[in-house]
């Protein structure tokens, strides 16, 4: 056999489209669009973000189906595969995505949806339902200190006071701006409950003109 008649007989039979049927594109796109939906509620119900973003979140029901769309469609040919991969790796996201956790939803909807979309339905249903308890556990499990930034407005008299009872307390100092007339005061302190005496201990304090607590997640304040 020559090198044409094997080209010809392996390589051009594998550009034949295999269908798919009815039955497995309804049943692939249901059961993406089922798994998506369940990804929606968790990610709605385990948010500890600052806004909570309906349009982000509807994106890993949709990510899902399309996902599963397009695992179906380079299914059928092993060439347009090949293709595909190619077309796709040029693609290239500028969104930013401040929440790492945000990233972890995204790998669920794609690998969900390519179990979907290659007929795996119980990886892809069993999968999803071990990941979502896990997320929702951690999502609910109890903080036991809690990180907030502490802004202090203050005058020269009030310093040597403040620093008396800021030593009272856990806290870190984060930054330090000094004006004409006052200073601004920011720390971290870190609390195990929602005792907050010690702000109105300190806004007490002479020479204090405000004070202010705010939650801190380490990127930013809510």
């Amino acid at each position: 056999m020559s090198f044409q008649d094997f080209f010809k007989n392996s390589v051009l039979k594998l550009e034949a489209f295999r269908t798919v049927s009815y039955f497995d594109m309804f049943f692939g796109l249901l059961f993406a669009f089922l798994i998506g939906m369940f990804i929606y509620w968790i990610y709605r119900k385990s948010f500890r973000g600052v806004v909570y973003s309906y349009n982000y979140n509807i994106s890993f029901v949709l990510l899902t189906m399309i996902t599963a769309l397009v695992i179906m469609t380079i299914s059928t040919n092993i060439i347009l595969s090949l293709g595909m991969v190619g077309a796709l790796s040029i693609v290239r996201f500028r969104t930013a995505v401040k929440d790492p956790l945000d990233i972890v939803y995204m790998f669920w909807s794609l690998a969900a949806g390519i179990a979907c979309g290659a007929r795996i339905y119980p990886l892809a249903v069993g999968g999803s339902l071990v990941i979502g308890l896990v997320v929702f556990w951690l999502s609910k499990h109890k903080i036991r200190e809690q990180s907030f930034l502490l802004i202090i407005r203050h005058t020269e008299e009030a310093e040597v006071k403040l620093r008396t009872e800021l030593m009272k307390l856990k806290t870190k100092l984060k930054s330090k701006t000094v004006r004409k007339g006052f200073t601004e005061l920011t720390v971290e302190i870190r609390l195990k409950d929602d005792n907050t005496a010690f702000v109105q201990a300190i806004g007490d304090i002479e020479g204090v003109n405000d004070v202010s607590l705010v939650q801190y997640t380490g990127d930013y304040a809510q």
